[in-house]
């Protein structure tokens, strides 16, 4: 993975998302989309034409069809044409490719959307997908049991416990009772075992979403934002395929991802994690090494709203949005995709001192 220091200053100068929702029949991904481009351009003043680049993240097998991310371009609008591109990942890594598109000189502005809808069938079932198609995906273990088993692997290790893994929950729970866009907000019960130990509080809702950014480099992002979210440092990490072959009560990818971006470097005041579940945040708490100082997931986080293919995203969107209104000075946004935190990617966003 390329060193990810920035050496053509870009920022987030504009985020929006949709009101994420259990269900979105009446809405096409086109229909769902559309508005938070809309929103997302209108921050800025900018048109669709005017954008450099366009990048989105979405899944196929969510939609159940291929190359479904075609559809929402009528979103974006295609013509005149645009430079274009697409990651069958969640929307933070298609942020990953415009910003690596902007630092190289080839674009001045990235517009970066992604959405998913698992409503439609069983995203516990097409999450299995992902798995190893020899030793693992065979088994169908869907994507709770997997994260179950991390959970019971923190508790057997001494690092949590279940009533840690409600205050998690509820604490994530009680921030997004201010987010008007969270699928769950204020006092949720944690309800009944999902899979052992881990109870319907402790997992995301399953919903639909979609969110949107526009990144800028240097003097053009001072144009059109008052207070930037300058990305100062990125970099995504994997680890081993095999959960067999991993620790699962540590993310060595995602400190190494923190190192390369310069996290270590300063302290942050906030902190925006992707963990659909409550035993992944002690995870990337202890990976990054965060302290009671940072306010972790202010926005709720993914145990409020977590659209698959947009959650990551959003991550990063929610921290810079807290950038430009002045609520934050430095922040790490995290994204996570695949089983048990195995695949991740770090932002560190800072605003410009007073």
């Amino acid at each position: 993975m390329a060193h990810a220091r920035a050496s053509r200053d870009v920022a987030v100068v504009a985020f929006a998302q949709s009101d994420h929702l259990r269900r979105t029949d009446e809405l096409s991904e086109v229909e769902m989309v559309m508005p938070v481009l809309h929103q997302v351009l209108a921050q800025t003043g900018l048109k669709a034409g005017e954008i450099g680049f366009t990048c989105s993240g979405s899944s196929d097998y969510l939609a159940g069809r291929a190359f479904s991310f075609t559809m929402t371009l009528d979103g974006v609008g295609a013509w005149p044409p645009i430079s274009e591109s697409h990651v069958e990942m969640d929307g933070a890594w298609a942020l990953y490719e415009a910003w690596v598109k902007i630092r190289t000189g080839e674009a001045d502005t990235a517009l970066v959307y992604s959405y998913g809808k698992s409503s439609p069938g069983s995203v516990r079932d097409v999450l299995t997908r992902q798995l190893d198609p020899y030793y693992l995906a065979p088994l169908w273990p869907d994507s709770v049991a997997l994260a179950a088993l991390q959970a019971q692997a923190l508790i057997d290790a001494g690092e949590t416990d279940e009533a840690a893994l409600a205050a998690i929950a509820a604490r994530s729970r009680a921030s997004a009772a201010d987010n008007p866009h969270a699928q769950l907000g204020g006092p949720v019960p944690q309800g009944d075992y999902q899979v052992r130990p881990l109870r319907t509080g402790d997992c995301p809702p399953i919903g639909d979403g979609a969110a949107a950014v526009i990144l800028a480099a240097g003097d053009t992002a001072r144009a059109l934002c008052a207070r930037p979210a300058w990305i100062t440092g990125i970099d995504h990490r994997i680890e081993a395929h095999s959960l067999g072959l991993r620790d699962l009560t540590d993310s060595p990818s995602t400190r190494i991802a923190a190192e390369r971006a310069g996290f270590f470097d300063a302290p942050v005041d906030t902190a925006e994690l992707h963990a659909p579940f409550s035993s992944q945040e002690v995870v990337l708490r202890k990976a990054l090494g965060l302290g009671d100082d940072v306010r972790v997931n202010p926005s709720g986080g993914a145990l409020a709203a977590n659209p698959m293919m947009a959650a990551g995203l959003i991550r990063i969107g929610e921290a810079a949005a807290r950038i430009h209104r002045g609520a934050s000075d430095r922040a790490v946004a995290h994204a996570t995709s695949g089983p048990c935190l195995q695949q991740n990617l770090v932002a560190v966003l800072e605003g410009d001192r007073a």
